[in-house]
């Protein structure tokens, strides 16, 4: 093994380490700082509540609209369809595991289509 081969697993390792690290220090401040609060203000209980849902949609919709790294928005999208029947069961249903299973049971239907 060369030095540099060694080097670079060395900063590998002080990035993933900085990276817990960092993610360590960012959870404590919220659970030190909101432990001194004795009531955490509204409107940043609000903002937070919205965080969930918009890493969600930031995490699923690039998988739905997107194909082969091009905007896809065409009924020949399965996944878009998929999504789309499974939004709908989701705010009928308001449980995910009927959103999931439907969902992914239109996804399969739609592969067996030629």
């Amino acid at each position: 093994m060369t030095p540099a081969a060694g080097l670079g697993s060395v900063r590998l390792w002080l990035v993933v380490v900085g990276a817990a690290v960092g993610s360590y220090v960012l959870r404590v401040s919220f659970i030190t700082l909101f432990g001194r609060v004795d009531e955490v203000p509204p409107r940043v209980k609000t903002t937070l509540s919205l965080v969930p849902p918009a890493v969600l949609a930031a995490l699923v919709v690039p998988e739905l609209v997107l194909a082969d790294g091009a905007l896809a928005l065409t009924l020949g999208n399965d996944r878009l369809i998929a999504g789309a029947v499974a939004a709908v069961v989701a705010w009928r249903t308001e449980d995910m595991l009927p959103t999931v299973v439907v969902g992914m049971a239109v996804l399969y239907a739609l592969a067996l289509v030629p």
